[in-house]
């Protein structure tokens, strides 16, 4: 009977430490998670938290600490500043015991106190990082089989062998600038408001050695490492090749592409002790999406920042917002020497005369400005937000832009009031003092008449000394 008893008190212990989640130390990443792993942020970490490590330990995934109090969940390089990908870039889950990643089968982020639900919707068996860096859940059937998998989820970066295709979209940190691919291009986009974006890089296929086909498929986009990005419509032969500064040289390291905060999409090799600058599609800083601020002005050659107005500081130019809903009054702002950015992208329309373009803008609360071509009549509206415009030695290249007539005003009243308020404290503080001054002045003065009059001076009886009061006394006898 106790042989029995024993027997069944095992099986017990071996069901319950069956079925208990387990944590992975913080320190001692595994290669990979199967079902009933939990993990939590571990609140001594500062930076990054591994979870699961690539057989060749040069890529982990874990919690990626933000800003002290949130977290996502990243892969990540030790090289590189930026993680490789993250699970949801536009949102973030709180650093706290609240947040729980587990694997049930999906991949699974949670954060009751945020709100925050994401899961790879999923039925597999193990999570695993390979070696270059592409996360994936797997089922143990035979053959094994992926279920799920990162490569199918870029944010800011392309991987080497990475399939970028016509339904991704690379975006970059910030959420400003995206890349996606048209029918026979790559294009960079701008986030120019909440339901408009404007296009301001464009690479065509060349054709070269395939043509691309109507019919035959959406062409996709991947990292060879022979040092090139491809272009591909079907099999192996690329309608275009994007050469990196490692093309067709001997290299052993991984290559990446990203889209940066600036706009720009750059490639970088990494050589086993340093990632190196392999690739930069926009070499002219004046080519930039935005590298000067709203209502400003870029040079090129020098890349030097001005203001359009010419009369404030660089970084203060002016205030992007629209002009519709309620009556919004606003002041013209007008220059000779200037273009719009990447026009070779933007619709124009032909005028006879600058004052034909300005009158298609001035009506029209979604315009912000005009910039009017006098050679060639062209007339550009621009229908968002002033950012960088291009200055140029042409005169005859004039600009017409809508200035909120708050911008710089709102600013001087509050210096003003500011000021004023200061002053008032100032004059508050010195009266106050004249008062103390004066105060102590007037007391030494009386303390003095008192000692020369033998203590005797007039009031109430309570101030008489208790000389007087016998002297008093005497006079009554």
């Amino acid at each position: 009977m106790e042989g029995l008893s024993f027997r069944i008190l095992l099986l017990f212990v071996f069901i319950v430490c069956s079925h208990t989640p387990h944590q992975v130390n913080a320190t001692e990443p595994v290669l990979e998670l199967t079902k009933g792993f939990e993990g939590k942020p571990d609140s001594s970490i500062n930076s990054f938290q591994p979870l699961l490590t690539d057989p060749s330990g040069n890529f982990s995934l874990g919690f990626l600490r933000l800003n002290g109090s949130r977290l996502s969940l990243a892969i990540t390089h030790p090289n590189l500043t930026d993680p490789l990908w993250v699970f949801d870039p536009t949102r973030t889950a709180s650093w706290s015991h609240k947040t729980k990643l587990s694997f049930n089968g999906s991949l699974v982020v949670s954060d009751p106190s945020s709100r925050v639900e994401w899961s790879t919707h999923t039925n597999g068996d193990r999570l695993i990082l390979r070696n270059d860096s592409n996360l994936q859940v797997v089922s143990s059937t035979s053959p094994s089989s992926v279920e799920w998998e990162s490569f199918d989820f870029p944010s800011n970066t392309l991987v080497e062998n990475q399939n970028f295709t016509s339904t991704m979209s690379l975006v970059s940190s910030n959420g400003l600038y995206s890349m996606r691919l048209g029918r026979d291009f790559i294009g960079l986009y701008a986030k120019v408001s909440e339901d408009s974006q404007q296009f301001y890089w464009k690479h065509s296929a060349l054709q070269a050695k395939a043509k691309i086909k109507d019919g035959s498929g959406p062409i996709l986009a991947r990292i060879n490492p022979n040092g090139y990005l491809g272009m591909y419509q079907t099999g192996t032969i690329p309608v275009d090749v994007e050469a990196f500064n490692s093309f067709q040289r001997p290299v052993n390291g991984l290559m990446i592409l990203r889209l940066e905060s600036d706009g720009n999409l750059r490639g970088y090799l990494w050589d086993g002790s340093r990632w190196a600058l392999n690739y930069e599609a926009i070499r002219e800083t004046c080519d930039l999406p935005n590298p000067c601020g709203p209502y400003s002005l870029c040079t090129p050659g020098s890349g030097g920042c001005s203001c359009i107005d010419n009369g404030t500081v660089i970084g203060e130019c002016g205030h992007a917002a629209d002009f519709c809903g309620k009556k919004e009054e606003f002041k013209v702002v007008r220059r000779g020497g200037v273009e719009v950015p990447f026009k070779e992208l933007m619709d124009h329309k032909t005028t006879t005369s600058l004052g034909e373009c300005e009158e298609m803008c001035v009506e029209d609360c979604k315009c912000f400005g005009a910039v009017y071509n006098n050679g060639s009549g062209f007339c550009y509206l621009v229908n968002y937000p002033i950012g960088t415009m291009l200055g140029v030695a042409d005169p005859s290249k004039m600009g017409y832009f809508k200035v909120r007539e708050g911008v710089g005003k709102k600013k001087s009243r509050v210096g003003l009031t500011v000021g004023m308020s200061l002053l008032a404290v100032i004059a508050l503080a010195l009266t106050v003092g004249m008062i103390y001054v004066a105060f102590r002045i007037w007391s030494r003065e009386k303390h003095a008449l008192e000692a020369e009059d033998g203590g005797l001076s007039p009031g109430p009886y309570k101030n008489l000394g208790s000389d007087s009061f016998s002297s008093v006394e005497m006079s009554r006898r």
